[in-house]
């Protein structure tokens, strides 16, 4: 996907009653800034590998991403609030969701993702990974992606409730890893929905 493709692709999840509609595109430099603020919670440095320390660090994770974005591999998504009116400003930052190994032919990708400490408990996680989910279907599935695959380790029960909300079920209970993963993870697999790409083809048909 070069450059151009990759800046148009924005994806939207809907709003809840307690909690506003969310935009997914993919990172920019506009965002160091707000990526150091988030990275100040130990939760989300507890969970994650990232070391953002500083805008120093943060802008050279969004490049990291930029270049993930050309190669095409790994294409992350910085999760922004969406303000109920239309708006120049952009709305606040509430997460991140990635598609991992997403390769022309290969058959299973992985997910990932992570939520800010002010937009816990609003749905942030699930409503962002179906918007993901639907995406890499219908932009992959066509090209051999039958499955997605979301990791977690067991002793992160948010994640497997944030996996189930998302329609990924528990696949494999998987051995412990060390010293990356010291402790059993959960695999959770959600697969290709081939009745919903029916539905589709009829629509665009009819």
């Amino acid at each position: 996907m070069n450059e151009h493709e990759h800046k148009t692709v924005i994806l939207h999840a809907g709003a809840t009653p307690s909690a506003p509609a969310l935009v997914l595109r993919p990172w920019r430099t506009e965002d160091v800034a707000a990526l150091v603020e988030v990275f100040r919670d130990p939760t989300l440095r507890h969970w994650t590998s990232s070391g953002v320390e500083n805008e120093a660090d943060a802008l050279r994770w969004i490049r990291d991403q930029e270049r993930n974005w050309a190669t095409g591999d790994h294409l992350a998504f910085a999760v922004l609030e969406a303000h109920p009116q239309p708006t120049s400003v952009q709305g606040q930052l509430a997460g991140h969701v990635i598609l991992k190994e997403a390769v022309t032919g290969k058959p299973s990708a992985e997910v990932g993702y992570w939520t800010a400490a002010h937009a816990r408990g609003r749905g942030v996680a699930p409503r962002a990974l179906e918007a993901l989910s639907d995406w890499a279907f219908d932009t992959l599935g066509p090209d051999g992606l039958e499955r997605l695959e979301l990791l977690h380790q067991v002793d992160n029960p948010a994640s497997c409730r944030v996996a189930h909300k998302s329609r990924y079920p528990l696949d494999t209970v998987l051995a412990p890893a060390p010293p990356a993963y010291p402790r059993e993870g959960h695999l959770h697999v959600r697969h290709r929905d081939r009745d919903k790409d029916r539905d589709r083809d009829r629509d665009r048909d009819s």
